[in-house]
């Protein structure tokens, strides 16, 4: 299990980053920020032959790195969580303004120590340390994630999933919206009925007191 590649960006400004092997990750990992759906924070992951992407955006800020497809995403992600912190700690609000590369001779020797450090030091997983039924199943959690994983679907096919669940769940909201106005139009009606027919009932009553439809002895 090893972490092979790692990066730090703004958008698609890479700040730092570092590769443990002589690899094609960096040009791989920059068509994954351009293509990562959207502003918000995301934790996510894509497959490429025998490697996985794995993609930590908060605040803006993306950390990135590339692992052997057997080292799941526990080790992963917490080797980002790690990263971003320790990234952020270190430069600040400099990171909203840095040109590219601006922290890479400094930062990217942080990183080689971290992807070192996951990699190999069975500290670094701090999750075997827990104890107990959430353990477990958080443990099936991510067996179950990483099955998917390991699929070898490409990172074109894995968007195009996430652009089709992007347009179901927005079908959805509109199908929706759509069944609400139709009940709250047919409640609308059903209570515009239910008036008529007490007024109606009103005025029956009435007649039937004051001796006839003109109401002749209750408007006297």
């Amino acid at each position: 299990m090893a972490i092979l590649y790692a990066l730090v960006a703004r958008g698609s400004v890479v700040l730092a980053e570092f590769s443990a092997t002589s690899t094609n990750a960096s040009s791989i990992a920059r068509q994954i920020l351009d293509k990562i759906p959207g502003n918000n924070d995301t934790n996510v992951s894509y497959s490429q032959d025998r490697y996985i992407f794995h993609v930590k955006r908060t605040d803006g800020l993306t950390v990135l790195c590339m692992a052997d497809d057997v080292a799941g995403r526990r080790i992963p992600f917490a080797f980002l969580e790690e990263i971003h912190q320790r990234f952020v700690r270190t430069y600040g609000r400099a990171v909203l303004s840095a040109q590219p590369y601006a922290m890479n001779d400094e930062f990217s020797r942080v990183l080689s120590q971290q992807m070192e450090y996951y990699s190999h030091d069975p500290n670094a997983d701090r999750i075997n340390r827990l104890k107990g039924e959430m353990s477990q199943v958080r443990n099936v959690m991510i067996e179950n994630i990483d099955k998917v994983l390991e699929r070898g679907d490409r990172l074109e096919l894995l968007v195009d999933k996430t652009a089709n669940m992007q347009g179901n769940t927005f079908r959805f909201r509109k199908q929706a919206r759509r069944f609400r106005s139709t009940v709250w139009w047919r409640n609308v009606k059903l209570t515009i009925a239910l008036i008529l027919l007490l007024l109606v009932v009103i005025y029956v009553v009435l007649a039937f007191v004051c001796h006839g439809l003109t109401l002749p002895t209750c408007l006297k």
